[in-house]
């Protein structure tokens, strides 16, 4: 049996699909409006999400602490997220949750949501 490591890749001009992983902080005082806007995102909000590149996108909740996961199929990460951070509905979006979020410790300057690294994947 031969293997051949190229299938694994994407096909030429096809962008590779990128996974980012994150946490923050859910004040508890604040988790049930968060979970109530998460049952009914904004359409506006998941058009953008999509627009830009990002798909398989979920938040998870362990106590406290929110980890969100998704794919970038892009090709521009910093264009396209430049474009979500420039829409206004999906601004409004933000402005909404943040209140029931706060930054971990870990946050790094600028970062809202904690990166975290990815230390393991199997599709």
């Amino acid at each position: 049996m031969t293997t051949d490591a190229s299938a694994d890749r994407p096909a030429a001009g096809t962008p590779a699909v990128r996974r980012f992983g994150s946490v923050i902080g859910l004040r508890p005082e604040r988790a049930e409006e968060y979970l109530a806007l998460h049952r009914a995102v904004w359409p506006s909000v998941l058009a953008m999400i999509e627009a830009c590149n990002i798909r398989n996108y979920s938040i998870y909740r362990y106590g406290d602490l929110l980890f969100s996961s998704f794919e970038y199929v892009g090709t521009d990460y910093d264009a396209d997220m430049e474009r979500m951070a420039a829409d206004p509905e999906t601004r409004r979006w933000w402005d909404v949750c943040k209140p029931c979020q706060q930054q971990t410790d870990d946050a790094g300057p600028g970062e809202w949501w904690t990166s975290i690294p990815e230390i393991f994947h199997c599709d």
